[in-house]
């Protein structure tokens, strides 16, 4: 069925629509360009000594006129004083020789390349998209290893470090084809990169490999060396074996690689429904002027999903059950796809509804896509009683354990309960997506600041004390802050609580890349836990 109707751009509503969201691009944009394409003298310095800045690395890597679908941009923004965003590394699929593979790429522009605890978390979840789409892996190498003044942060903890290795390691188990490409620095447990894959390449005069450096050397052994001398391209490929090609530099470094991905067979058949793209019937530029600006007011969630969905056509389930939530069949750049996306508050009758189409897309092995804007479940006496506790806990048992592919936009708002029954992250979709106006917390600011006025009201009656409205006041603005800056999509994107920040007229774009990215894995139809009636 089509969905939708055009808009009159003229109409008051639409024109402060996209006057807002304007204020919101621009920020997106500063950002956005703050981290990747900086303008840091360390890159020219990077460039002098003959080698290609990391993300001219990845560009040159992939084949052409084909999109990187980049992971965790945002990653580590403000995190650290004097730190650019981005975490010291690129991360992202991309198609090499044909081939989809997850890339990650040091970027030793930044601190050299070391691994602070955002690194270690980036390099970490790539590793996990590749295990879950079992997906080639592509590491160019080019870091001194961990950041040393946050040790305690990077080296002790199960999913510290050491985990990287430990994944490399099971990925080689799991037939997870993985190629090292040293094109700098590789120092330390980091050595252990090239060690473990299964194909290395490093680049000569200008890659080296050593578990203790030149410094480390001295002062163990008295012995003064230099970098090429101990871990030089001659000593990998002639004498140790760790590595198997040896590059004149980064170009024929990458064309090497190509040609070792179109050496890894042929890739592996998909059982995924797909056909031919249609466009929607509406331009996506519309989304600007839909998306509310005050955040209270109810999307018009049907006209957002037919500038997305193909033909912007919706086979719509259940249309008039449940109606705080739409779920129905379309599809995505061409793949056929389960849609669940809010409409208002999560009833029981919702839950209900959602609980069956995700068991009916699950046994189909139809993926599920998300569009987040919750505030939760509807909460009081009358319908404790009629049992939104235990509906609810259905829908969230049925999210979680559905085995399809799920992938979740958080277009407007994702709050408490209402963010786990929708694929929060959590739920382990394969890729979790926020448009910049989004926001993320267990509740509201204006709610959260209410609950602990009056949480901090009832304790002071209780112990015989009264609290000035000021102090109150005070107190609540405190909490709205608070809450404000940690809600903010930027905050959640900059400690990997999503994938990216996606504007919205890419979301459809990003969303078809992302289906494509799990077209080698195959998953079982998974049977459900206990559903309590």
């Amino acid at each position: 069925m089509k969905i939708g109707q055009k808009i009159n751009p003229s109409l008051n509503e639409y024109k402060e629509n996209l006057s807002s969201y304007k204020n919101i691009l621009e920020r997106h944009k500063k950002l956005f360009t703050e981290i990747v394409n900086p303008n840091s003298p360390s890159i020219e310095k990077h460039k002098k000594r003959g080698k290609l800045f990391a993300r001219d690395r990845v560009s040159k890597l992939i084949d052409p006129k084909t999109n990187f679908l980049e992971i965790g941009t945002f990653a580590g923004l403000n995190l650290y004083d004097g730190v650019r965003g981005g975490g010291s590394t690129i991360g992202g699929i991309g198609t090499v020789s044909g081939k989809k593979c997850l890339i990650v790429a040091n970027d030793a522009t930044v601190k050299g390349g070391t691994y602070f605890p955002i690194t270690v978390k980036k390099h970490l979840r790539a590793q996990e998209i590749a295990i879950e789409n079992k997906l080639p892996c592509i590491y160019l190498v080019d870091s001194g290893g961990a950041f040393l003044p946050l040790q305690s942060e990077v080296f002790p903890d199960r999913d510290d470090f050491g985990r990287i290795f430990y994944n490399q390691a099971r990925m080689s188990q799991m037939n997870i084809p993985q190629i090292a490409v040293v094109m700098g620095s590789c120092t330390a447990g980091g050595a252990y990169v090239p060690a473990m894959s299964d194909i290395s390449i490093i680049v000569k005069n200008q890659g080296t490999i050593f578990l203790g450096g030149p410094p480390l050397v001295k002062a163990a052994t008295g012995a003064e060396i230099t970098a090429e001398e101990l871990g030089g391209a001659d000593l990998h490929c002639s004498h140790s074996g760790v590595c198997d090609y040896m590059a004149e530099n980064d170009i024929d470094a990458l064309n090497i690689t190509k040609k070792v991905v179109s050496n890894l067979g042929p890739r592996p058949k998909s059982f995924r429904d797909k056909i031919d793209s249609v466009d929607p019937l509406f331009s996506a530029d519309d989304l600007y002027r839909l998306i509310p600006s005050d955040s209270r007011k109810p999307y018009p969630t049907r006209e957002i999903l037919a500038r997305i969905l193909d033909g912007s056509e919706l086979d719509e389930f259940k249309t008039n059950y449940g109606k705080t939530i739409i779920c129905g069949f379309a599809r995505i750049k061409g793949n056929l796809v389960g849609v669940i996306a809010n409409n208002g508050i999560l009833f029981s009758e919702s839950a209900l509804k959602t609980t069956h189409f995700i068991q009916l897309c699950n046994r189909r092995r139809i993926p599920l896509v998300f569009f987040q804007n919750i505030v939760g479940f509807m909460v009081g006496k009358e319908y404790e009683k009629r049992g939104i506790t235990k509906d609810g806990a259905k829908m969230v048992t049925a999210v979680a354990c559905a085995s399809v592919p799920k992938f979740t936009v958080v277009i407007g708002g994702s709050y408490g309960a209402g963010n786990y029954a929708m694929a929060g992250r959590a739920y382990q979709p394969r890729f979790l997506y926020m448009w910049p106006n989004a926001k993320i917390s267990v509740m509201g600011a204006e709610q959260a600041a209410s609950v602990l006025v009056q949480v901090k009201e009832d304790s002071a009656k209780r112990n015989g004390k009264k609290i000035n409205e000021d102090e109150l006041n005070e107190y609540k603005s405190e909490i709205i802050n608070t809450y404000t800056k940690q809600s903010d999509a930027y905050y959640s994107s900059s400690r990997l609580w999503d994938d990216g920040i996606i504007i919205p007229t890419d979301t459809r774009e990003i969303l078809g890349m992302s289906l494509d990215a799990t077209y080698n894995s195959k998953e079982n139809v998974a049977d459900f836990g206990i559903f309590r009636t």
